[in-house]
């Protein structure tokens, strides 16, 4: 519901009921607020309080505030999601008023918006992966390793242009097999992009190393080069040169690794790609995940494609990917007996969730193109909004808009971005923050962080002011128009509560 549909539905309490029955017919909503002389609601009015009247014979050109009523049972905008729910249940209603503190209505909860949930990023499978699982089934390969897991690593090295790919059990596992094979070792340090998911980082935790976090840069909100200069110059002073860098395409977009990677190369330290988000992107033409000397994918239940869970090691050096599979598989000596002589794990793919894979590869390019056209109908919808910037994509590069991101600027950028997740939640529309940055979490406290600038924290200032858009490339234009509407009355409403409070 937009800003003008939600007005039309507020009449006076001087409204005639023929006025009422017309204004019902208009809006088709069921329901109308009525309006005291400040602006206050004094009473809703439904459908049947109409058809009561009427069959009173009550005269169409009466006021509807001659009309008896009770006082209207409301939500106050700071309430949560669950009172709205519950009140709708203990009274039977299936529309609830939201009022602001002087008891203004600002909004109108519907019942069938909160049975119809828009998911941020929900999973979007089609035809071609049943094929595959019924063959899983038919073959009775059903446990880990088999046909679809080998075909799987063979196309998805293809399509990122690697030599080689090892499937595992979740991106994290991938970035914890990638670690070890790039001899991490307890009280080794590791550079890390610092905004991003806890996963990237805490299987540096695992090895027992010691992480040191690298802000973004304002340009693809990506590790930042200078702030990645200014780390390795204090690790050589501190003798603490990293044993390797994890380097976070963020949402979709690649890193700017021209940049990057000479620096990681002058010091002689590797880099492991964490391409979880960023599947299909293209960096100056080059599939993302393929620029270091390991890369990581997630096939998460939320990412552009699933396997509802799993993830995949890839790099051109043979030797580590054979490493990574003998490590995945418990570190199985080749012996007729189980032989171990190393810690292993038991992170590799199964061959029913490859077989899932597969089939969602081949629809990859279609899904990333449909997600870029979700990303367009945000810009365009919202041009006229001019305190706000979206997650920008730098020449060269294609992101594939895996979330659609977006900060608000201004005064109050975060309390504002704070009422637009509160408003679109309120009507079952998922939005997050901007990922909190590792050197932010509790679980992170007292590791070293290097800033873009002295004094400028861009990861701080993205989670402070920053929303990610539900994305999905199975949302429905219909979606997309209501997720839209509540957006635009979302800002105007955080703008207008900015403008009040000075």
């Amino acid at each position: 519901m937009n800003e003008q549909q939600f007005r039309a539905l507020c009449v006076p309490a001087t409204c005639t009921i023929r006025d009422a029955l017309d204004t019902l017919d208009r809006t088709a909503k069921g329901i109308l607020l009525v309006l005291d002389s400040k602006g206050r609601l004094r009473r809703t009015l439904t459908d049947g309080d109409l058809r009561r009247a009427v069959l009173a014979r009550t005269p169409e050109d009466a006021f509807i505030a001659t009309l008896p009523g009770q006082p209207p049972i409301t939500l106050v905008e700071q309430d949560p999601v669950a009172r709205g729910l519950a009140l709708m249940d203990e009274h039977q209603i299936d529309q609830l008023p939201v009022v602001d503190g002087d008891g203004r209505p600002v909004d109108l909860v519907l019942r069938r918006e909160l049975s119809q949930r828009i998911w941020l990023s929900s999973p979007h499978l089609g035809e071609e992966e049943t094929a595959f699982v019924e063959d899983a089934f038919r073959t009775n390969w059903i446990a880990p390793l088999g046909p679809h897991v080998d075909g799987f690593e063979r196309e998805l090295a293809a399509y990122a242009g690697v030599g080689h790919a090892a499937a595992l059990s979740s991106g994290t596992a991938a970035i914890h097999l990638g670690l070890l094979l790039l001899g991490v070792q307890p009280g080794d340090t590791v550079f890390c992009s610092s905004l991003t998911f806890v996963g990237s980082c805490n299987p540096i935790l695992y090895c027992g190393a010691q992480p040191v976090f690298i802000d973004s840069e304002p340009g693809s909100w990506n590790m930042s080069p200078q702030a990645l200069e200014r780390a390795f110059a204090w690790a050589q002073r501190e003798n603490r040169l990293p044993r390797c860098v994890i380097v976070v395409n963020l949402y979709g977009q690649s890193a700017d690794m021209d940049a990057l990677l000479p620096l990681c190369e002058r010091y002689g330290v590797p880099v492991l790609e964490d391409a979880a988000e960023s599947l299909g992107a293209k960096y100056k033409g080059r599939a993302s995940g393929s620029f270091g000397r390991v890369g990581v994918f997630s096939f998460n239940g939320n990412k552009i494609i699933t396997t509802s869970g799993g993830g995949m090691l890839v790099s051109d050096d043979e030797r580590l990917v054979a490493r990574a599979r003998k490590l995945s598989t418990q570190a199985r000596e080749p012996a007729p007996h189980y032989e171990h002589v190393e810690v292993g794990f038991n992170y590799r793919m199964s061959n029913v969730l490859a077989g899932i894979g597969r089939g969602q590869l081949r629809v990859l390019d279609q899904r990333v193109q449909r997600r870029r056209e979700v990303f367009g109908i945000y810009r365009e919808a919202l041009a006229q909004v001019t305190d706000l910037e979206w997650m920008p994509e730098p020449q060269g590069m294609q992101s594939t808009r895996w979330l659609t991101c977006l900060q608000l600027r201004g005064p109050d950028a975060a309390r504002r971005r704070d009422h637009v997740l509160r408003a679109l939640e309120r009507h079952s529309v998922e939005a997050r923050p901007v990922w909190k940055p590792m050197h932010l979490q509790p679980l992170f406290r007292g590791a070293p962080f290097f800033a873009h600038e002295e004094g400028v924290d861009v990861a701080a200032r993205l989670f402070e002011a920053g929303l990610c858009l539900p994305s999905g490339s199975n949302l429905s234009e219909e979606q997309l128009a209501r997720v839209i509407d509540h957006l635009r009355r979302a800002l105007v409403r955080a703008e207008a509560l900015g403008a009040a409070a000075h």
